[in-house]
């Protein structure tokens, strides 16, 4: 076989290129009539054929929109790295070898609506199975936009996604959203461990602001004994750290008897309790937690409870508690709680 035929027949058609990239086809054909980037190769019934250089093109071009990039601009490096600065070849180079594409489920994509960029380039790589590429984009949204803007427009909405494709297509979406979590996870512990190191060098260097004062007490962050997410509390947990506001983080599903010892023993003065879903908001146990006390008689106190999450919605608010809308009013009453 020649070595253009053999280039011909390792070309991808434009719905397995799709695939491969984690794009839907109208994508890559807008991308090609916007921005001229098409293939090389096209059968004799016009059908695109998209050869290896032609491939490199577009994985560039997708790499790019995914960091915030404008497609048009992103086209124009794309295209510029292929054909170098005076439209010649380009010059060969040390280059890195891009991270190996897995192609979607069924060539499908994350529908996130109108959202940032870097939620648009984290749904893309999730659904490519492109986990340098999402550790990357979540580690510079925490980066340039904070933990809560981060959360709130750049991670919710891409696991949303993930959530309605999973209800929709069962197991045949459920690895995107297994390792999406897990990589959002992981920035966020990253983000808290690296703002707590932050608190304690300035402490440490008598860099601290002097009207703060010393840490108080430890908020305390848990999920109800039912509740297996754990997301939220890492959010959470990022943003206080953020504030240089101390924690301690108990994760999900911890169990009642386990939960009420812990406020007895760390006497905190707010505890977080999360609840996803209404099946797990124990309103008797959040009432319980309220009314849990330490400290010598006379002068016993006990914690303000926050009832987070969408599983305490509805009238019946547990008595002694407060129900933040969102992350932000929780990092703001919890602040004011442990100032």
């Amino acid at each position: 076989m020649t070595a253009p035929a053999a280039a011909a027949a390792a070309a991808l058609t434009t719905g397995a290129l799709a695939r491969r990239l984690g794009v839907s086809p109208t994508t890559v054909r807008s991308w090609e009539s916007r921005y001229g980037i098409g293939p090389a190769h096209r059968d004799p019934g016009r059908h695109r054929r998209w050869e290896p250089q032609d491939v490199a093109v577009l994985e560039e071009m997708c790499r790019l929109t995914a960091r915030g990039v404008a497609p048009a601009e992103a086209a124009r490096a794309a295209l510029a790295a292929r054909t170098g600065p005076a439209g010649g070849a380009a010059t060969p180079g040390p280059r890195p070898a891009p991270a190996p594409t897995v192609p979607a489920p069924g060539g499908s994509t994350l529908p996130v609506g109108t959202v940032r960029p870097e939620c648009r380039g984290l749904a893309r790589a999730a659904v490519r199975l492109d986990a340098p590429e999402m550790a990357r984009i979540l580690r510079r949204s925490i980066d340039d936009l904070g933990a809560v803007t981060a959360w709130t427009e750049v991670m919710t909405p891409a696991l949303r996604a993930a959530g309605r494709k999973w209800a929709a297509e069962g197991e045949r979406c459920v690895e995107v959203e297994h390792l999406l979590s897990w990589h959002v996870a992981a920035a966020l512990r990253r983000a808290a461990d690296q703002a707590a190191e932050r608190v304690a060098d300035r402490a440490r260097d008598g860099a601290g602001d002097p009207d703060d004062g010393p840490p108080g007490p430890a908020a305390l962050l848990a999920g109800m004994p039912t509740e297996l997410h754990s997301l939220p509390l890492e959010a959470v947990a990022a943003g206080l750290a953020e504030r240089g506001l101390p924690f301690r983080m108990f994760g999900a599903a911890l169990p009642t008897e386990a939960l009420l010892e812990a406020v007895r023993r760390t006497g905190p003065p707010a505890v977080l309790l999360w609840s996803q879903v209404a099946r797990t908001a124990d309103r008797a146990l959040a009432h319980r937690v309220a009314r849990t006390t330490w400290g010598p008689h006379g002068a016993r106190t006990g914690p303000v409870v926050l009832a987070a999450g969408p599983g305490w919605a509805g009238p019946r608010r547990p008595p002694g508690t407060l129900r933040p809308r969102d992350l932000a009013t929780a990092l703001d009453q919890l602040e004011r709680l442990l100032r």
